[in-house]
């Protein structure tokens, strides 16, 4: 290319491509379609007299440069009648650029309300659909169950939708129900999420 050495130092993106032309397709693929996320926000529980509460956590911090990720969680009410926290392990089966993934989950999980409280092993599955990549709006659907087969056993129905209002803030909606022997319970998060 005939290009003067101004224009070529001014610009990372030819330098990479005159010293070695990039799989834009395989980069596609595997740069993943959606980001690390710090999460702090309101949650309503509904079930319980509508108290109100927080929520704090970080999701999907990658792991290398595999499909596997961490995330956990912290939520509370302000009077004390709810709590859970809990750590999951994710492996995304699909290429990380797809905008369609799924991730089997296994993590722990501790469960507390005003009728019961379990802990215990997490099993699940995750799904996200990417509207748009790098964070900047999905949808996830999560179902889970904590002490599998057991007479505590709990399963945790979660839906997600997240939107970016600038490169690095989103505003995410969670709805999660909590199915138990003894209860059925529910939370709605707003949450503000930091994306490094």
């Amino acid at each position: 290319m005939d290009l003067s050495p101004e224009i070529i130092e001014g610009s990372p993106v030819l330098q990479r491509w005159l010293e070695e032309v990039p799989n834009v397709l395989e980069e596609i693929r595997n740069q993943p379609s959606f980001r690390t996320r710090l999460r702090l926000g309101y949650s309503q529980f509904p079930s319980t007299q509508q108290a109100g509460g927080f929520n704090v956590g970080v999701e999907d911090v990658f792991i290398g440069s595999t499909g596997l990720t961490l995330s956990a969680d912290y939520q509370t009410s302000f009077n004390s009648d709810r709590e859970a926290f809990g750590v999951d392990l994710r492996y995304y089966l699909r290429p990380l650029g797809s905008y369609i993934n799924i991730a089997p989950v296994v993590g722990y999980r501790n469960l507390e309300t005003g009728d019961y409280s379990t802990d215990g092993l997490n099993v699940g599955v995750r799904l996200i659909l990417v509207l748009s990549r790098t964070g900047a709006a999905d949808i996830s659907f999560t179902q889970s169950f904590v002490s599998v087969g057991s007479s505590e056993e709990v399963g945790i129905t979660t839906l997600s939708f997240g939107y970016a209002v600038t490169r690095h803030l989103r505003l995410s909606t969670d709805i999660q129900k909590q199915n138990s022997i003894e209860e059925k319970d529910s939370r709605v998060g707003i949450v503000l999420e930091w994306m490094p």
